[in-house]
């Protein structure tokens, strides 16, 4: 939470870089990555503050876990908040020794980040919550998260013009096409070729979205008695998580293809559309399913129902 606090004033900082500094960098403004990393963070810190101080079991062992990721989430949002000022590139950035070592800090921080969530997800899988839905829930999500923040390791990655070139730049966000170019307002997102940051980002908040899905369908119980069952909004979560999966799988291969998520191909589009259709069929038997059951087990006076 301490961190998240200083994300909150290092979004006000950057709001005001975006008010009063017009450098460019990459094609954007200076300011908005930093912007955009604040954010990320912040909401990052918060999801896990929760998580951890829901746990009845290895929550202080959790709580080192956490501790170290928000530290190193601090020193690369540090670095990343210097290099504007120095009117530098933060990522990829091997153009001096200096720079070098910058970068250097900033992967090994990632990587401290990434094997701290994983640790604390697995502690998550060993302390069951109020019900499965719950459960599902955060754990999926979890697990989605991981895997997305471990898709942001392929941007490390060096492209092949860079081996030739041997220049002083080490990896890329853009797949088929330098950094910097057209993209989508805020995000920055390339409309012209693929872009790994779109599943790192859409991986990473999973842990906010099936959440947030869940407590819609909370809420929905209030309303409708299907939604009621536990069982039933187990299954949409099932449900939810897969297609998530999927959504992810297929902007990964989208990115990687060097292909923008705003000129889809035929491919792309089939495999969009069985993905929905998935979803559809997975939603239909959810709710099927809640209707042909019986709600509860009559048993005799004074026995539980298992």
């Amino acid at each position: 939470m301490i961190l998240a606090a200083a994300m909150v004033l290092s979004s006000a900082a950057c709001l005001v870089g975006l008010a009063v500094d017009d450098r460019i960098l990459t094609g954007q403004p200076i300011w908005l990555k930093p912007l955009k990393f604040s954010l990320s963070i912040g909401i990052y810190a918060v999801s896990w503050a929760w998580l951890i101080h829901q746990l009845r079991r290895f929550q202080r062992q959790a709580w080192w876990a956490g501790t170290a990721a928000a530290g190193f989430l601090l020193i690369e949002q540090i670095i990343i908040l210097g290099d504007v000022i120095r009117g530098s590139a933060s990522h990829f950035n091997t153009s001096t020794p200096f720079n070098s070592a910058m970068w250097a800090v900033m992967a090994g921080s990632i990587a401290v980040v990434w094997i701290a969530t994983l640790f604390v997800s697995a502690l998550l899988f060993r302390n069951p919550g109020p019900d499965r839905a719950r459960n599902l829930v955060v754990r999926l999500g979890a697990v989605l998260a991981v895997v997305g923040m471990a898709l942001g390791f392929l941007m490390t990655i060096p492209t092949a013009a860079q081996i030739v070139a041997g220049g002083s730049t080490i990896g890329a966000h853009t797949v088929g096409l330098a950094d910097g170019g057209p993209g989508l307002p805020f995000f920055g997102w390339s409309t012209v070729g693929g872009d790994l940051r779109i599943p790192h980002f859409i991986g990473m908040h999973a842990l906010q979205a099936l959440p947030v899905l869940l407590i819609l369908l909370e809420a929905g119980g209030r309303r409708s008695s299907r939604l009621r069952s536990v069982a039933v909004r187990s299954r949409l979560i099932l449900v939810a998580a897969s297609g998530y999966f999927a959504v992810l799988a297929l902007l990964t291969w989208q990115a990687l293809r060097g292909q923008s998520i705003v000129h889809p191909d035929t491919a792309t589009q089939y495999a969009s559309s069985a993905i929905l259709v998935a979803i559809a069929l997975g939603v239909g038997w959810s709710l099927k399913v809640s209707r042909t059951r019986p709600a509860a087990r009559f048993t005799r006076p004074g026995r539980a129902p298992r």
